[in-house]
């Protein structure tokens, strides 16, 4: 985390009714394979709103994102230190010794102690959440300069004592006498010892978010191929991008006592036989979400340099795009915890006055196939927007050719803490590779409490440079 600022820094519902509404078209992902053609640049009016602040992206970096067991930024935007005013970073899974990991990353990488720095945690969309409470700062006038970004350390993961030893352990330190420690002792049981490990599962329903998945998969008749398809799609195309230096907000990391790491390594295009084989990971044995058609747990870290406008032209940088409005909004954690896209998307689009049609790059979230299908069916349902969102009409599905264009947290991975800034740093990437001016990007998050939609755009007209504006 210390690095990649550094980096930052020297360069720049009833399921059964869902069923019955939802055996509709199987999607079939095979001809996304191919290059999607690039996007043709319209004239579409600015999202910019009268006596507020532009704020812009002037870049973004990440480490690879590594499968976690594997191996684990460094010069960038060459923005001096000292007039960065607040930093901000997400983090999920927190280590004690750390809880303020922004804090402790800002001054490892060499800030002065006088720049503020807090963490936010919000499940998936901790990084969205740094990014926002970042504009807040901007737009109230409190801040011109902010870091914004994420970490998440898989391989590490804190693992506690159980509960009976810790108990054990806090009343034996409180213990004076030899008698009282000779009788806690007495009490110690074998059991004691056993850890307990982290789950990746709600605490208010008990269920693994592949359970969730599994479940949503079956009540809009997601099938089993339908989810390996897509799921080899985003592998596909993350490693054309891949090969294609597409991604260019990665940057070398150089792991402490191992190599130095250049690129995604959970990219790895299979084949629909070789997926059709694997069994159900979690709904057994007639599930159909998979290790093959399922986000991996992922180590990486990610931020953002986000700047008020006229700082950032003043200083001579060149963003890379606008960040123009967001929503967050939070659903039923049992039965829509995965839905959270459908909610967000028709929200932040009424607000900006757009629709559908106008968005050139769409970057969701793909935490596993059957939640990024499912959400399309959602999307495109009548039935579903009346019922269940208290809208007259469907909001509409993602064309995929405009959908996550170089892949995905499918097959580039998903360090819980860090995904927000690659999802936005895609988009603002996409919209000036393929000359669009409107990027949407979207996430479901765990607890069912928040999920967000937030608005890029692109192309000012007032500079020679291309501009993008993102939702």
């Amino acid at each position: 985390m210390t690095s990649i600022l550094t980096y930052t820094f020297k360069n720049l519902p009833n399921t059964s009714k869902w069923a019955l509404q939802f055996s509709v078209r199987p999607l079939s992902c095979s001809s996304q394979l191919r290059a999607a053609p690039a996007a043709q640049t319209k004239s579409k009016k600015t999202l910019a709103k009268p006596n507020m602040r532009n704020i812009v992206v002037v870049d973004g970096v990440r480490i690879p994102f590594l499968q976690s067991g594997t191996s684990g930024l460094l010069h960038r935007t060459n923005v001096p230190k000292d007039i960065v005013d607040y930093i901000i970073f997400g983090t999920v899974i927190q280590e004690v010794k750390t809880s303020n990991v922004a804090r402790e990353a800002a001054l490892g990488a060499g800030f002065s102690d006088k720049t503020p720095a807090h963490t936010v945690t919000m499940a998936c969309i901790s990084a969205n959440q740094a990014m926002t409470t970042g504009l807040g700062l901007i737009a109230s006038g409190q801040s011109d300069v902010i870091v914004a970004g994420g970490v998440e350390l898989m391989s590490d993961v804190p693992i506690r004592h159980s509960r009976k030893m810790r108990k054990m352990m806090l009343e034996l330190n409180k213990a004076k006498t030899l008698g009282q420690r000779l009788s806690l002792f007495s009490k110690f049981r074998l059991n004691f010892l056993a850890p307990e490990l982290p789950a990746v599962a709600e605490f208010s329903t008990s269920e693994t978010m592949g359970h969730s998945a599994d479940r949503l998969a079956a009540a809009f008749a997601v099938s089993r191929q339908d989810q390996d398809e897509y799921a080899l799609r985003s592998h596909s195309l993350a490693k054309k991008a891949q090969d294609e230096g597409l991604l260019s907000d990665v940057v070398p990391f150089k792991v402490p006592g191992k190599d130095t790491v250049t690129k995604d390594n959970g990219i790895r295009p299979s084949s629909l036989e070789q997926m059709a084989k694997l069994k159900p990971a979690f709904i057994k044995p007639y599930g159909t979400v998979t290790a093959a058609n399922s986000s991996f747990l992922t180590d990486g870290a990610s931020a953002m340099l986000i700047m008020a406008e006229e700082k950032a032209l003043a200083m001579g940088y060149k963003p890379k795009a606008y960040l123009r409005d967001f929503v967050y909004v939070s659903q039923d954690p049992k039965d829509q915890l995965l839905l959270g896209p459908t909610y967000a998307t028709p929200k932040v689009l009424e607000k900006a006055g757009l629709t559908m049609n106008d968005i050139d790059a769409f970057e969701f979230h793909e935490a596993f196939s059957g939640q990024i299908l499912a959400n399309f069916k959602a999307m495109d349902s009548d039935w579903f927007a009346q019922n269940y969102m208290g809208r007259k009409t469907k909001v509409g599905s993602p064309p995929l050719e405009k959908f996550n264009n170089w892949g995905g947290s499918l097959s580039l991975g998903h360090p819980f803490g860090a995904t927000g800034c690659r999802l936005v740093m895609a988009a603002a990437n996409r919209l000036r590779k393929e000359g669009g001016q409107y990027g949407l990007v979207a996430a479901c998050a765990a607890g069912g409490q928040v999920r967000r939609s937030s608005l890029i755009e692109a192309s000012g007209k007032s500079f020679s440079w291309t501009q993008n504006r993102l939702i």
